[in-house]
């Protein structure tokens, strides 16, 4: 933090960006519509700069520009991707615990059931690029079903299933296990809530287990399940230049 002091002011959306809070294109919303103050000050200027020594707020409450960070977790069964959650036993940022000293908040969502990749961050433009449904990030998956799943619903899931009045079409599908058709490998783009198991249930079939198994270049390997890392620099720079 103190080189990010000596280098001077930076623009308020950038700021807030750094805090966490959201990307910088939802900084920009948010000081338009004044919800953002500068030393007691609102603030509906967008271009305007600030120290990391500033009192910047969102809707009263203090930010300040943290470190970012990168995490990648591989996520157990039973436990909530959201940051805080009155309902739930557990929640991944329990598996953090004093860890990580920087303020991360999950990129995306997975299930309390499914487990595997899950990357951590506190930088709001990353995760806006990785969760935003237009720059169509790689996701895989291994499904564990019920019963042995047929060539023909294979090439249903390629060819698209309607959930919700949407049409959602498969990347691309296959048998995970050659002597095992009831485990299935599907690459997909789609973000919408518990989508995988919403197309298998279509067609007749229960996912037993779930697993993620990739996402945005990023893979489980060498990470026992409900532990996690930080992101090498290579990485960080993978996922922010979109190189995967």
């Amino acid at each position: 933090m103190e080189s990010q002091k000596a280098a001077g002011k930076i623009r308020l959306n950038r700021f807030i960006a750094n805090s966490g809070v959201c990307s910088r294109r939802d900084a920009d919303e948010h000081i338009k519509n004044g919800l953002i103050s500068v030393n007691g000050r609102i603030v509906t200027d967008m271009g305007i700069k600030v120290s990391y020594d500033d009192d910047v707020r969102f809707k009263s409450k203090r930010l300040y520009a943290e470190k970012k960070v990168y995490i990648l977790m591989n996520k157990p069964k039973d436990y909530v991707t959201t940051v805080e959650d009155p309902h739930a036993e557990h929640t991944v940022l329990e598996l953090i615990g004093d860890g990580c000293p920087e303020r991360v908040y999950p990129v995306g969502r997975l299930d309390k059931a499914t487990t595997g990749v899950l990357l951590l961050t506190n930088d709001g433009d990353l995760a806006g690029k990785l969760t935003h449904p237009k720059y169509k990030r790689r996701k895989i998956y291994h499904v564990f079903l019920d019963s042995p799943v047929t060539k023909n619903d294979l090439f249903k899931l390629t060819e698209g299933i309607e959930l919700d009045g949407i049409t959602i079409v498969a990347d691309a599908v296959s048998y995970a296990d050659p002597d095992d058709k009831s485990q299935i490998g599907i690459e997909l783009h789609s973000g919408q809530n518990r989508v995988i198991r919403r197309m298998f249930e279509t067609l007749g079939y229960k996912v037993k287990k779930l697993d993620r198994v990739y996402f945005a270049g990023l893979t489980k390997k060498n990470v026992q399940r409900g532990k996690w890392r930080y992101l090498n620099d290579k990485e960080v720079s993978m996922l922010k230049r979109g190189i995967f």
